[in-house]
């Protein structure tokens, strides 16, 4: 994989906005591969297609990007909050690609998220624009990453540090189980993944019982929060995201 732009794509174009699109997106589709079945190369799709920018031709997985200079942030900008929380919730919202790179054009951090992992807590909600504004009134959004568990952020590229590709896919597909949840079901089982994310990597069920009162604001009509944990802590075994070690005391495996 070759970490540095092709800046001969973008000898006739001024914008750096443009010039950066273009050479991301063909950094994207030359160098990278589908991380849930390792197939090559990612198409592109028409520019201004709504759902997505790439698409994987064998297992029909799709991608957006979103490439920034400097370190990963915390909070990314996105497009329209309403067209954003409508895409979360349908059946063919894409992944995300997230792609930061240095002053020098080339590639520092390469990362996915998978869509399993947006829900409506992610998106923010930004202020309307003002009367003055071209669009006034639109409403744009923020994606907060800070709400996404650790398992839920697929690097293939770290630091500019390629990681091997049997181990993004592995990552990627682990938790492939949560496409197959109800909405709800899911939400819980992110709330435990993002609380486990807080502790070493051996942990007790009482650490996590001790996030209880944070999960009673979240899920305020809930009278039976322990139990919900300890059903989510199964979820997770079963699914080979934690191991049981002893009564109590469990093991990550991610």
């Amino acid at each position: 994989m070759n970490l540095n732009f092709d800046q001969s794509l973008a000898k006739n174009y001024r914008s750096p906005s443009q010039i950066i699109r273009v050479l991301s997106e063909a950094w994207v589709a030359h160098q990278s591969y589908c991380p849930n079945c390792n197939a090559e190369p990612l198409f592109e799709y028409a520019n201004n297609q709504p759902v997505a920018d790439f698409y994987c031709s064998n297992c029909d997985e799709q991608y957006e990007l979103k490439s920034k200079q400097g370190k990963i942030s915390n909070v990314i900008n996105d497009g329209a909050y309403k067209t954003m929380i409508e895409r979360i919730n349908s059946t063919n919202n894409p992944s995300f690609f997230f792609l930061t790179y240095s002053k020098e054009l080339t590639v520092n951090n390469f990362l996915i998220i998978p869509k399993q992992f947006f829900t409506s807590d992610i998106i923010i909600q930004r202020k309307p624009l003002s009367v003055t504004a071209k669009r006034a009134g639109w409403v744009g959004c923020n994606i907060n990453l800070r709400h996404v568990p650790e398992s839920g952020k697929v690097f293939l590229v770290k630091n500019q540090q390629v990681i091997a590709r049997e181990n993004v896919t592995q990552q990627f597909q682990k938790t492939l189980f949560l496409r197959e949840q109800s909405t709800a079901s899911r939400g819980w089982t992110l709330d435990i993944l993002q609380y486990i994310d807080r502790l070493d990597t051996t942990f007790s069920l009482n650490q996590v019982y001790a996030f209880t009162e944070e999960l009673k604001l979240k899920h305020p009509d809930n009278n039976h929060i322990p139990d919900k944990i300890r059903q989510q802590l199964q979820v997770l075994r079963d699914k080979g995201m934690i191991e049981f070690l002893s009564r109590g005391h469990y093991r990550k495996l991610y």
